[in-house]
């Protein structure tokens, strides 16, 4: 009796494992549905912790943190419960970011929400593969801007998250920093090395953010526009040698030779 109830359990768990793989990775409508969906809510995530930085907390803030929280958890759990190797996962920063995020949406009390770290999740789940096919296969403005928009999403998702440590490290030591408009205001000037100078992070941490935000936030900037400046390249696999992009009019490969029948639109 007790390795037939072993045996039933075990069937019961791989036949959820394999529907919800489905959901995650398949590419059946209704999985594609479900990440279209979970891009949705990431995005209203998002939008959530940036409107509860200029309000008060109250009991319905909080209710909606635990809300998103086990929300966060449910997903997190069943991403977990579909990989083929979880315990890699948790080599990934993504994994962590979520972790944290999870905490603060659970943990309310705590203070404001580090939510902001949600926004990682969502730069992997647009560059996730399946995902990437049926925006390409969807979208003729996704496969003609694809560069551009990855650029974009590039520099705001670091804007977001530097915003939003900005936010978190300074809200209590910093008169200066009182919402997410205050930590965004600062991040583009230091962004763009403006540097007005009515806004300061003080002390050693606050430099070192400074000094990131620049850094990096420089470099994205240019890569942006590089991809706003270059000649549009369409994505289409040379049947030799694989290249994969080239002239929206090209008839030969560049690498090769090839004859090319590019579709119109870079469709693939």
């Amino acid at each position: 009796m007790i390795c037939a109830n072993r045996d039933h359990d075990a069937v019961t768990l791989t036949s959820l494992r394999s529907s919800v793989r489905d959901l995650y990775e398949g590419a059946t409508p209704s999985g594609v549905r479900f990440r279209y969906a979970l891009l949705a809510f990431d995005i209203v995530t998002v939008l959530f912790i940036i409107a509860t930085s200029f309000v008060h907390p109250s009991e319905i803030i909080e209710t909606l943190d635990v809300l998103f929280g086990v929300t966060l958890l449910a997903d997190f759990s069943a991403r977990l419960l579909v990989d083929r190797h979880p315990l890699r996962k948790f080599t990934q920063l993504a994994t962590w970011a979520d972790m944290v995020a999870i905490v603060s949406f659970l943990a309310p009390l705590a203070g404001e929400p580090a939510g902001f770290l949600r926004i990682l999740r969502t730069l992997g789940l647009l560059r996730d593969y399946q995902m990437l096919v049926r925006l390409r296969i969807d979208s003729p403005f996704f496969r003609r801007n694809e560069d551009v928009i990855f650029a974009v999403t590039n520099l705001a998702v670091f804007i977001f998250v530097m915003t939003g440590l900005v936010y978190e490290t300074q809200k209590f030591q910093n008169d200066q920093i009182r919402n997410y408009a205050d930590a965004l205001y600062f991040t583009v000037t230091a962004l763009t090395t403006t540097g007005f100078g009515d806004i300061t992070l003080p002390g050693t941490i606050g430099r070192l953010i400074s000094v990131v935000i620049m850094i990096f936030g420089v470099t994205l900037f240019f890569n942006l526009a590089r991809a706003l400046l270059s000649p549009s390249k369409v994505r289409f696999p040379c049947p030799t040698c694989g290249l994969q992009r080239h002239d929206a009019d090209a008839v030969h490969c560049k690498a090769c030779g090839t004859i090319l029948n590019i579709p119109d639109e870079g469709a693939i």
